[in-house]
C-alpha cells in the first residue's frame, strides 16, 4: 500500500485489487448521559469515579483529546442514579481523599484522568492494586499538589505515547528524556498502573518548565452547587481550586485616566472631554470585585464563586448548559452589528474590513444602527444571532436604545450564542445574557473611552474572526491594549462562533535579526477541535519537530521572502515590535520595525 499526502489531498493506492475494511468513530464531543447526585459527600465521589465512563482508551494515548469524550452531566436529585450504560474503566486506581467538596472537586480531573475511583479517608494519597501509594499531603497545598500531579501525568503520557501508534518527533520529549530514569519504550507497553508508578518517581520540578501553559483552571466553590459545572470543568482537564481573593474596588474609568500625549495635551485636546460609552450619571450597581488569589496558572481562570473577579472569567453554569443544547450549529454563521449612538459609527464602519472576510465560511452580516428597544429584543428573542456585536451605552436600567433602554434582565430566554457588549458597564447585561441562553461573551466593568472601545472592538472582532476562543481572544487583548482588563468574559471563556484556517489558531511573533533574518515563535491556541494535547507542526522547511499545544512552534533564519510565503497561507495575527498586527491575506502585513 502506497500513501500519498499533500496539503488538500490524499491518495491511497494498491497493487491490484485488494479487499479493505474501514473502522471508524464519531467524536464524542456530547455527554453520553446525566447522573444524578444527592448533596452527599459519599454519593458524589461515587459519580465523580464515573467520569471516566467517557474515555476511549486507558492507554497513554488517552491524552489526545480524540481519545477522552465528554463525561457525563451532573443533576442534583435526592438519590444516587446512574444509567446503566455508563460504566467506568477497572484501571486498579483509587484517589482516597476526606469526604468534603472541597476534596472532591479538587481531584476530579485527575480522576477522570487516571479513570480512578474516589473513596473516603481521612489521609489523601493515590492507592493501586499494586501496592503503590502515594500521599497527596505535602509541603504544597492540597490544590497545588494535585494540580501539579495531574500536568506531570498528562505531559509524560504525551512522551512515552510517541512510542506508540502515533510515532512523531516531539520537541518536548527531546528536550525532557534526558532527565527521565525510565526508558520510554520499554515503559509504552506496560499497564496504566506501572506507568503511573515511574512517572511519580520523578520529582515535579524536573519536567515542569517543559509542561506546555494549561488550558482551565476552575475556582468552584465548596457547595452542592459546584456539581453543575464539574463535568464541563473535567472535559478540558481544568484544574480545580477553591475562589480564594481579596475584595478590591470597582476598576477605575478610563475616562478618569485618560492618558495625556507629550507636552501635556490630551489625546484630543486641552479643552475637550473624551466620549464615553456610558449612560449612566450615578453608581449603576452594588457589584462586589474581587482579585483572585490565583490568576496565572492556566490561559482561562473560570470564577464560579460569588462577585465579579478582576482577570478572571465570570462563569455561570447556565452558559455550560446553553452550550450542550446549542452544540449542532447550522451550516451558516449568523454575525449581528448593532450602533446605537451615531457618535461610535467608526467601529460599527470598521468591521466591515473584518467579518465575512474568509471566503470559506458561509457568513451572513446583519448591521442596524439607532433602533429601538423593541427592534433590539426582537432581535434578541428571535435573531438566531451567532455572534452579536453591540456598540453603544449601558445604564442601570439596560442597553441604551433609540427610544429607551431594553433591559436584557426582564427577557425569559435570548437567541444569541455568542456576543461582545461594547459599552460601559456592560457586566450586569452581559451576566443576563450568559444565563438566558448565550454560552459566552464580553461585557465591561467600567467606563471607557470611546477610542480605546474601537480598538478593542475589532481586535476581538479580528480574533473572533479568526477561530479563536473568547478566553485566547480576551487574553490578547489584555497583552496588547491600553484597557483590555476593563473587559471581562462571562459564561464560558471556552465560546467561539469559527473554525480556524488548518489547524488551531495562533500568534506569529517575528524577531528580527541583525543579519537580515528572522525568527519566528507561533503560540497556538486552543479551540474545540484542538484541545489540550493536541500537537502542532510548522509548515517551514526550516522546523521538522511536532510540538504540543498551545507551546511555541519555532523557526529560526527565516529569509523575507520565506516569512511572507508563510504569511500567504497563514491569516495569523503578527506580533512585531511590541505591538499585534493584522496579516489579511489580501493584505500582507506590515514588516517595518520603528527604529525610534
Amino acid at each position: 500500500m502506497t500513501i500519498n499526502t499533500g496539503g488538500n489531498y490524499l491518495y491511497i493506492e494498491f497493487d491490484g485489487n485488494t479487499e479493505m475494511y474501514l473502522g471508524m468513530r464519531s467524536y464524542h464531543k456530547q455527554p453520553a448521559g446525566t447522573i444524578t447526585v444527592p448533596d452527599d459527600p459519599h454519593d458524589l465521589m461515587t459519580a465523580v469515579g464515573t467520569l471516566s465512563s467517557a474515555l476511549k482508551t486507558t492507554s497513554c494515548e488517552r491524552s489526545y483529546p480524540t481519545l477522552r469524550g465528554h463525561p457525563p452531566l451532573f443533576e442534583r436529585g435526592d438519590s444516587l442514579e446512574i444509567p446503566s450504560h455508563i460504566e467506568p474503566p477497572d484501571t486498579g486506581i483509587r484517589i482516597v481523599v476526606p469526604p468534603e467538596y472541597r476534596y472532591i472537586y479538587t481531584v476530579s480531573s485527575l480522576a477522570f484522568y487516571l479513570g480512578a475511583e474516589v473513596v473516603a479517608g481521612d489521609v489523601p494519597r493515590i492507592e493501586t492494586t499494586n501496592g503503590f501509594t502515594r500521599d497527596l499531603a505535602s509541603r504544597r497545598w492540597f490544590e497545588d499538589e494535585v494540580s501539579c500531579l495531574l500536568r506531570q501525568v498528562f505531559f509524560l503520557d504525551c512522551i512515552v505515547r510517541t512510542e506508540g501508534i502515533y510515532q512523531m518527533d516531539l520537541r518536548e520529549r527531546r528536550m525532557v528524556e534526558q532527565y527521565l530514569p525510565f526508558d520510554i519504550a520499554e515503559l509504552y507497553d506496560k499497564p496504566l498502573q506501572e506507568q503511573l508508578e515511574q512517572y511519580l518517581q520523578i520529582p515535579y520540578e524536573v519536567v515542569s518548565e517543559y509542561i506546555p501553559q494549561w488550558t482551565l483552571t476552575a475556582h468552584i466553590p465548596s457547595s452542592p452547587e459546584g456539581i453543575i459545572p464539574t463535568p464541563f470543568v473535567v472535559n478540558e482537564l481544568g484544574i480545580v481550586r477553591e475562589p480564594r481573593g481579596t475584595r478590591i474596588s470597582r476598576p477605575r474609568t478610563t475616562a478618569a485616566n485618560y492618558s495625556r500625549a507629550p507636552g501635556g495635551g490630551t489625546a484630543e485636546s486641552e479643552t475637550s472631554q473624551p466620549l464615553v460609552r456610558s449612560g449612566a450619571t450615578t453608581g449603576d450597581d452594588d457589584v462586589t470585585f474581587v482579585q483572585p488569589e490565583t490568576t496565572n496558572e492556566s490561559l482561562e481562570h473560570s470564577w464560579f464563586g460569588k462577585h465579579v473577579p478582576r482577570g478572571a472569567t465570570k462563569a455561570t453554569t447556565e452558559a455550560f448548559m446553553n452550550r450542550v443544547s446549542r452544540e449542532n450549529r447550522s451550516s451558516q454563521i449568523d454575525i449581528t452589528v448593532v450602533c446605537n449612538d451615531d457618535r461610535m459609527i467608526a467601529e460599527h464602519d470598521s468591521l466591515d474590513s473584518v467579518y465575512g472576510r474568509r471566503d470559506e465560511l458561509p457568513y451572513n452580516v446583519e448591521s442596524y444602527v439607532q433602533i429601538s428597544t423593541d427592534e433590539l429584543e426582537t432581535l434578541l428573542l428571535d435573531g438566531n444571532i451567532d455572534f452579536l456585536h453591540y456598540i453603544g451605552h449601558a445604564t442601570p436600567d439596560g442597553l441604551e436604545c433609540s427610544d429607551g433602554d431594553l433591559d436584557v434582565r426582564e427577557l425569559d430566554e435570548i437567541d444569541v450564542e455568542v456576543f461582545l457588549l461594547n459599552a460601559c458597564r456592560s457586566y450586569n447585561q452581559a451576566i443576563a445574557m450568559a444565563k438566558r441562553g448565550a454560552t459566552g461573551g464580553v461585557g465591561t466593568l467600567s467606563d471607557v473611552v470611546n477610542e480605546h472601545a474601537i480598538e478593542i472592538g475589532k481586535a476581538l472582532a479580528h480574533l473572533i474572526n479568526l477561530g479563536f476562543k473568547l478566553r485566547a481572544a480576551v487574553d490578547l487583548v489584555r497583552e496588547h491594549t491600553r484597557i483590555g482588563d476593563q473587559y471581562l468574559i462571562v459564561g464560558d471563556g471556552g465560546a467561539d462562533i469559527a473554525q480556524s484556517e488548518g489547524g488551531p489558531p495562533g500568534v506569529c511573533e517575528v524577531t528580527p535579526r541583525d543579519d537580515g533574518l528572522y525568527d519566528l515563535s507561533v503560540r497556538m491556541y486552543p479551540t474545540r477541535e484542538f484541545q489540550i494535547g493536541s500537537t502542532v507542526l510548522l509548515k517551514l522547511q526550516q522546523t521538522s519537530e511536532n510540538c504540543l499545544l498551545p507551546g511555541p512552534s519555532e523557526a529560526t533564519g527565516l529569509t523575507e521572502a520565506e516569512l511572507r510565503d508563510y504569511f500567504s497561507s497563514h491569516s495569523s495575527p503578527v506580533q512585531l515590535d511590541g505591538e499585534l498586527r493584522w496579516n489579511d491575506l489580501s493584505s500582507p502585513v506590515d514588516l517595518t520595525v520603528d527604529e525610534n
